[in-house]
């Protein structure tokens, strides 16, 4: 993911977001995504609208066009009144909203999220999986990486099992379980064919 999002570079083969290679043009690549590290960095001082303005000029984002889209994803991600408060008063639940909101401000094609529910309670973990199947339903891809199963059998089309740092399989839901019932049944299989 750090290598798709242009923060690491590879030591071989190509990397294309929405068709545009991270390495041959790295800045029209980052204005087609919206990423969401494992750990983000927040900054405690500012409030959330703050902080989403300061993004969104990251983005090129500015105006009346920035007004609307936070108040937009104010709503979206259900952050109401918080959003005038520091974020150094958030929850880690209401960090993680702030930030994920923060990845859709320039309306990317792509969102690479990593770890998407991790310290989200259910209310949370039920509205960012409405979000992000909702982007997906607009036309958008959503790349996310999760240990946990039944989130990837819930919102993933496509999944992808790496087991020490190789691919080892990668299809649909009912291709990757071919021979199983569950998805952790066939991970499990999976990864100890691979030495995992």
């Amino acid at each position: 993911m750090r290598l798709a999002a242009g923060l690491a570079r590879p030591t071989s083969g190509r990397i294309l977001v929405a068709g545009v290679d991270v390495q041959q043009d790295a800045l029209t690549a980052k204005r087609q995504l919206g990423y969401v590290p494992d750990n983000p960095y927040i900054y405690d001082s500012l409030t959330g609208r703050e902080f989403l303005h300061f993004c969104a000029g990251l983005y090129g984002v500015n105006g009346s066009a920035t007004r609307e889209t936070v108040a937009e994803l104010q709503e979206t991600f259900a952050i109401g009144d918080w959003i005038d408060r520091r974020t150094g008063q958030y929850s880690h639940g209401m960090k993680q909203r702030v930030i994920m909101a923060s990845a859709f401000l320039h309306r990317p094609r792509v969102i690479l999220i990593d770890e998407p529910m991790v310290g989200l309670d259910p209310a949370g973990a039920r509205l960012v999986k409405q979000v992000l199947r909702a982007y997906c339903r607009s036309g958008a891809a959503v790349f996310l990486s999760t240990h946990t199963l039944t989130d990837a059998e819930e919102l993933c089309t496509r999944i992808g099992i790496i087991n020490r740092g190789q691919l080892i399989a990668c299809g649909t839901l009912d291709e990757i379980r071919r021979d199983a019932n569950r998805l952790e049944d066939a991970f499990l299989s999976l990864t100890a064919a691979s030495g995992g």
